[in-house]
């Protein structure tokens, strides 16, 4: 049986517009193996890991677990983690992190427990944004870019299969902050990663061309080859941010704006502002694709894609038209 990549590759899916949608993630650092839902299946407490998500997911905040790469050997034993909280509106996009200590309650340190510090955030504050009620152990981050590489093999064996590897060698060079990620998305997209702070997310990727993604990250710019879109927008804004940067061949990761996104069902107007007065409405219009199968054994199913049929210029010198994308 062909895997869903290779699957996935034969049908020529587009990988644009195919990111997860989240403003804000919340990424912790949970060591040893994870099942397929890692929130309640890894040795994060179970009742945490479902009250987390159950809180995040309607202000649009995502949650995550993440790993260094390497061996993950099946231990028990309570650890010292990290987490990342990160923000992706363009303008606003900011990442803080802490070390959170095991156990029930706090230590002598003053070190506030994965539990208390976890269940102590304003999800709502952070869905719109919002990092000013964090206590001040969340400070901001001032790494390189974080590398998020999709490596969950109980989700997709393709994760495992091509997403271990790509992290363990971009790790080894030093090109980048590497973390494993459980699950991002688009699994027959692998490998698949997430680059914050910006949140584009990238597929079908390799080293050389992640450690060019991580040059520009650094940079403030954004490599459009192999991305899947931003995650701060949904799939037509996704589309038409792309599309736009194509266009004009903008690369600064901070000058476009999806301001507003009209229709419904198929066809969308999405509107996108740059931040030098320049704006276009960008039609964008759904389309049925070959059926897919989603991960690795599943049935296929009917996929869609999202196809810009026009580019309209609402300010001065903004293209006409949509270049292709990678």
């Amino acid at each position: 049986m062909d895997t869903c990549t290779a699957v996935s590759h034969t049908l020529a899916e587009p990988l644009t517009a195919t990111a997860a949608t989240a403003r804000t993630w919340l990424l912790v650092e949970q060591p040893g193996p994870w099942g397929g839902k890692a929130l309640t299946r890894s040795h994060l407490d179970p009742e945490l890991g479902a009250r987390l998500e159950a809180r995040a997911e309607p202000h649009g905040v995502r949650v995550a677990l993440i790993r260094r790469p390497g061996p993950h050997a099946d231990r028990h034993r309570a650890e010292r983690r990290g987490a990342f909280l990160a923000h992706t509106l363009p303008g606003a996009s900011w990442v803080r992190t802490t070390v959170l200590e095991p156990g029930t309650s706090a230590p002598s340190s003053g070190a506030e427990t994965i539990q208390q510090a976890l269940d102590a955030l304003d999800f709502a504050a952070l869905g719109a944004g919002d990092p000013g009620g964090l206590p001040p152990r969340w400070t901001p981050y001032r790494g390189d870019p974080l590398v998020l590489v999709c490596t969950n093999g109980k989700r997709d064996q393709c994760c495992a299969l091509q997403g271990r590897p790509l992290a363990a060698e971009l790790a080894a060079s030093g090109a980048a902050d590497v973390w494993e990620i459980t699950h991002i998305g688009g699994h027959r997209f692998a490998p698949t990663l997430l680059v914050l702070p910006y949140g584009y997310a990238y597929g079908r990727a390799d080293a050389p061309t992640v450690k060019s993604t991580v040059l520009a990250a650094r940079d403030g710019r954004i490599a459009l080859h192999g991305c899947r879109g931003r995650s701060a927008w949904d799939r037509p804004g996704q589309a038409a941010d792309l599309a736009v940067r194509a266009a004009c061949g903008e690369h600064a990761a901070d000058a476009l704006a999806v301001t507003e996104v009209q229709g419904a069902e198929s066809h969308w107007t999405v509107t996108v502002a740059h931040r030098d007065g320049r704006g276009w409405r960008v039609r964008v219009h759904a389309e049925p694709g070959e059926p897919a199968p989603a991960s690795c054994g599943a049935a296929p199913t009917a996929s869609v894609r999202m196809r810009v049929a026009g580019i309209e210029p609402t300010g001065p010198s903004a293209p006409s038209e949509a270049a292709p994308l990678g």
